[in-house]
């Protein structure tokens, strides 16, 4: 979540208003849903409202079936390719593969002993793209040092499946810590996905720092907060990074000025790494990710201090040394507070093909969004939204590979794994 556990959008509040009534299999509506606080744009180069581009993907029939359940607070899902079943995390510290065939839940030994307090936990997981030649796996969590201080960690093991010993992690290490420690138990960032060429991204928070000036950390290079973090598989920082160059500079940055980043995919007809956000008090961004990029945080955005309606920084298009979000949820919205998300490519739901698929936390629903274009001239929509009737904040977002339907974690204490198929 951002920070603020009652922090609800206002599309939600309207359709509570309005009674929606849920169901097992419904369709979406037709039109889409306004970014900005007037609902009639975004403020950022999308469209939403009547001036948005037709949507192919509108009136789509689909059901929700439950996977699997009794998860508590999972946060990562990865299907392992060319096996069919599914890795899921939960915040305590356990992973668990998952048949979907059949919602047969395996226990994985070996997991890594987590800083469970706050927004920390075991926290997001991603599979080598060469598995099963290469059949490491990848854990972000936070863990603590001898003092008590926490930070974003990303570690690895090998994934025995043999014989009929329990599924395990084999020589599981951390590889990365994303330093200074801070005795903070908020913003841990922490999504993890391969782009191109093999390399590892992974996103760091900006622990939440309260010093709203220049010297905010995620302004300082010096440091890995705030951040994204391109890495090699071994987790050593990527050769071709942007600062490697630069003694002042920390050599795993790939972009800097991010506050909480909990969303993050690739778009695989550009290779471009997408993110989501967490704003302030709104603010919420949906950022395409340039090499070396400044995002702004916090001497750009489009967030309100937290209790007013009183805008924190002035706006990315008043900084020229920022770089300003494709869509964004401005002060006084109610936000898209963010987590998990994925373009869509599967077979299952063509009218969505291209669209990003994005979760979102105390507005209860999955966000879908047609693009056109790329880069910071990305026009961004935000469509009706799904699973919009069963009050779910939703985590994580995966596609399955053989299907093309969507897999969706659930973030609550006693929590299902379900899965978006065609009606």
């Amino acid at each position: 979540m951002t920070d603020l556990p009652d922090r609800i959008d206002r599309r939600t509040a309207l359709r509570a208003a309005g009674g929606l009534a849920g169901a097992t299999a419904l369709p979406t509506l037709s039109g889409c849903l306004g970014g900005g606080s007037d609902g009639d744009s975004d403020g950022s180069g999308g469209t939403d409202g009547d001036d948005a581009p037709p949507d192919a993907g509108a009136d789509v029939d689909y059901a929700v079936e439950t996977v699997a359940e009794g998860f508590e607070n999972p946060w990562g899902l990865a299907f392992l390719p060319d096996d069919g079943r599914l890795l899921v995390t939960e915040r305590p510290g356990r992973l668990s593969l998952v048949d979907p065939a059949d919602g047969t839940v395996e226990a994985v030994a070996s997991a890594p002993e987590v800083f469970a307090e706050g927004q920390g936990g075991l926290l997001d997981v991603a599979v080598h793209p060469d598995y099963p030649d290469d059949p490491r796996v990848y854990l972000t969590y936070a863990a603590a040092n001898d003092a008590g201080e926490a930070a974003t960690h990303v570690g690895s093991g090998r994934l025995a499946l043999d014989g009929g010993d329990a599924p395990a992690l084999d020589g599981f290490e951390p590889i990365r810590v994303a330093e200074p420690f801070r005795d903070s138990a908020n913003h841990f960032g922490s999504r993890a996905t391969f782009g191109p060429e093999g390399a590892l991204f992974v996103t760091v928070g900006d622990r939440r720092d309260t010093d709203f000036g220049p010297d905010h950390v995620s302004q300082d290079r010096s440091n890995e907060l705030g951040a994204t973090l391109r890495l090699t598989p071994d987790g050593d920082a990527h050769p071709d990074n942007p600062f490697v160059d630069d003694p002042d500079a920390a050599d795993a940055l790939y972009s800097y000025g991010h506050r909480n980043p909990q969303a993050m995919a690739v778009r695989s007809e550009t290779g471009r790494i997408w993110q989501c956000e967490h704003g302030e008090e709104d603010g919420d961004e949906i950022n395409v990710i340039e090499r070396g990029g400044n995002y702004g945080w916090p001497i750009a955005s489009e967030a309100c201090r937290y209790g007013t309606d009183e805008p924190l920084a002035p706006g990315h298009d008043e900084r020229d040394d920022a770089i300003a979000p494709v869509h964004y949820w401005p002060c006084g919205s109610g936000g898209f507070p963010p987590s998990g998300a994925v373009f869509y490519e599967g077979e299952a739901f063509p009218e969505w093909q291209g669209d990003l698929l994005a979760g979102t936390l105390a507005a209860q629903y999955l966000g879908r969004f047609t693009v056109d274009g790329d880069g910071r001239d990305a026009a961004v929509t935000e469509r009706d939204p799904l699973l919009d009737d069963r009050g779910w904040r939703v985590r994580a977002v995966a596609v399955e590979p053989a299907t093309g339907h969507v897999y969706v974690a659930v973030d609550d204490a006693d929590a299902p794994v379900a899965r978006i198929v065609p009606a």
